[in-house]
């Protein structure tokens, strides 16, 4: 009996803020079965590290409580793949920016282990593999799959192979589980379809809700739409500006980056925070949780500029190490260029 409560915490512990999970009873049969499972993310290398990262690496201090061995694919190949074009001799230092990056902007209790996608893409077996999965595979799945997760505009050849290679990469990382964003889903669904024609097992899949752009509804979170994210390394000015200017109505949560912050970042990290105001204000505000911060923020108790000053400076204590790291490293950033600074 205790073992299944303790089974029963980790479930639900997984299960908090993430969009789907495919399927719940293959996860809670994998808790009953394996006490130190393994699970991994992917982080294709395209641009830097930014807010927008953070609820999926929170999502993984939840699988390390829940004793899971724990992974990220640093994916070089997959970056290249999708649209960097000529910048092939750039992922290395890609790759030395986004491993500093997620090591110093996380509180890890055990860092994650992390892997370099061509350090294991490029072997015989898995070469041989993506050419098997390939003759399978038909050219409208392959685009559909890859629809939402590469650029896809006049898609390459490249952006069809990106699918093949994240379905596979569960069969070579060994893994139990993959997480992802729930743009990710019909590459995970595809892993779930194709890897037992391969002759492999399918997979756990885990998908996290998608904290939306600080722009507001219509505008993706990219580090390639201005003003739509917050990089990892930002500066303390950069921080309280693009705070400040997010899209964040009065007493309306739906497609509230700042609602979505909190809910899926702060407080799964925090436990409960307090949002200092003036005693006119109606005083300090103790919050425990996401539901309780949706609740009063919608009954108008909250007002968007309180969240947003509380949020913008927990955000630059909580990224000093990053921006301190990089501020005395400038030359890596001026070679990777404005994109990254």
């Amino acid at each position: 009996m205790e073992m299944e409560n303790k089974n029963k915490e980790k479930f639900e512990l997984i299960k908090r803020n993430t969009a789907e999970i495919i399927s719940d009873e293959e996860l809670q049969s994998l808790l009953a079965l394996n006490q130190h499972p393994k699970v991994y993310i992917g982080r294709a290398i395209t641009g830097p590290v930014h807010i927008g990262h953070l609820a999926s690496l929170t999502k993984l201090l939840d699988f390390q409580k829940a004793e899971f061995q724990t992974i990220i694919l640093l994916a070089d190949i997959h970056a290249a793949l999708d649209d960097l074009k000529s910048e092939w001799e750039e992922l290395d230092l890609r790759y030395k920016y986004t491993k500093k990056a997620i090591e110093l902007c996380m509180d890890w209790p055990e860092l994650p282990k992390m892997i370099r996608g061509s350090d294991f893409q490029t072997e015989h077996n898995y070469i041989m593999d993506l050419f098997k999965f390939s003759s399978q595979l038909t050219v409208n799945k392959a685009m559909h799959a890859a629809s939402e997760v590469t650029r896809m505009k006049n898609p390459k050849v490249s952006e069809l192979i990106y699918p093949i290679m994240q379905s596979l990469d569960e069969q070579y990382l060994d893994v139990d589980v993959q997480l992802g964003g729930s743009d990710q889903r019909h590459i995970q669904v595809l892993a779930r379809e194709y890897l037992p024609i391969m002759g492999y097992k399918k997979r756990i899949e885990v998908m996290m809700t998608l904290i939306p752009s600080l722009k507001g509804p219509g505008v993706k979170m990219s580090s390639s739409v201005e003003g739509s994210m917050i990089k990892v390394n930002a500066s303390e000015e950069e921080i309280r500006k693009l705070i400040k200017d997010a899209y964040c109505p009065n007493q309306i949560i739906t497609d509230n980056p700042i609602i979505e912050i909190m809910a899926l970042y702060v407080l799964p990290n925090e436990g409960s925070i307090i949002i200092e105001r003036d005693n006119k204000f109606g005083g300090d505000l103790k919050i425990e949780s996401a539901r309780q911060l949706k609740a009063i923020y919608t009954e108008g108790k909250l007002h968007p500029l309180d969240l947003k000053n509380y949020l913008a400076e927990y955000l630059i204590k909580k990224m000093k190490r990053v921006r301190d790291y990089f501020e005395s490293n400038k030359d890596l950033l001026k070679q990777l260029g404005q994109k990254f600074e």
